[in-house]
């Protein structure tokens, strides 16, 4: 099998099989922040394919000998080291700057809509008193928070009214766990990499369920400190606001699952089992390199 046969059956086993496998996967909701590594690696493995087949097309492969330059050669790299741009360069250049470009454009379109949203809360915001938040003078209680330099968490007067102070804490501490955590980007990441490739399954898929895993990382991370049943609560008092486009807000993705699963936890994966599982994510972005680089693609 030849190196760019290898790629393009590794770039549709990823696009089109490894989304449905995942989706039915259990374990993502009981090591979230892991299952939104693993989706991004996925994505940037897609991508990478797509550039070693861009490469291999452009360029195809040619009698191989043993040693480091030989290896370098096979998967394009020795174009790296090149002053001057050749075609064998710079279409892989072109196919991988496809989908970071759009990856780029989320952030500066989400950007410009902060600097708007903050803006305007400049004008009709108060500080909360006694709590590291603004508070709008609207009767839907809603909270969530804006990333980004100006970081700030939301909040309205009737979520002020509404929420007990347990459960207005622990909402609170889940919009912490965004900013802390910097949510947003690895949700623009998504967001650009579905756009960059509308209608396959791995960017819808992965758009969807890194933004509803997102949410349940915070989730995690608020009641390390705060009761459950408290961040549950304050969940249903608030699922009736709504986040602006450019914040993440705690009601971002289907609440009722989100509740039933802080109600009854599952056991968390062994340290070691997320440790690999991380390793793993890490690692197949390089496995189009092996692929055709290998001694399988000799």
């Amino acid at each position: 099998m030849s190196g760019t046969e290898a790629l393009a059956g590794f770039a549709l086993f990823v696009g089109f099989a490894a989304p449905a496998l995942l989706r039915r996967a259990r374990w993502p909701q009981r090591a979230p922040g892991v299952a939104v590594l693993v989706w991004l690696g996925l994505m940037l493995s897609f991508v990478t394919s797509l550039a070693l087949a861009a490469h291999h097309l452009v360029e195809p492969e040619k009698h191989r000998h043993a040693g480091l330059p030989s290896l370098l050669h096979a998967c394009g790299l020795t174009h790296l080291t090149d002053l001057g741009l050749s075609t064998a360069a710079l279409v892989p250049a072109l196919v991988a700057a496809w989908p970071l470009g759009r990856v780029a454009a989320v952030l500066v379109r989400a950007g410009r809509e902060r600097r708007r949203h903050s803006a305007v809360l400049d004008l009709v915001a108060r500080p909360a008193a006694g709590l590291p938040a603004l508070v709008l003078d609207h009767q839907v209680p809603a909270v969530y928070c804006l990333p980004g330099r100006r970081r700030r968490i939301v909040l309205t007067r009737g979520a002020l009214e509404q929420l007990p102070p347990a459960q207005l804490h622990a909402v609170l501490a889940h919009e912490q766990a965004h900013l802390t955590g910097r949510h947003h980007l690895l949700k623009a990441a998504a967001q650009g990499f579905a756009e960059a490739f509308p209608g396959l399954p791995l960017g819808t898929a992965g758009r969807e369920q890194t933004a509803a895993l997102l949410e349940m990382a915070a989730d995690d991370r608020a009641v390390r400190h705060h009761a459950r049943r408290d961040l549950a609560a304050a969940l249903g008092t608030v699922a009736a606001g709504l986040a602006p486009g450019a914040g993440l807000g705690a009601t971002g993705s289907p609440v009722v699952a989100r509740v039933r699963r802080l109600l009854s936890p599952a056991r968390a994966p062994h340290p070691l089992a997320r440790c690999a599982t991380g390793a793993l994510a890490l690692a197949v972005p390089l496995l189009p390199f092996l692929l055709t680089c290998g001694p399988a693609a000799n």
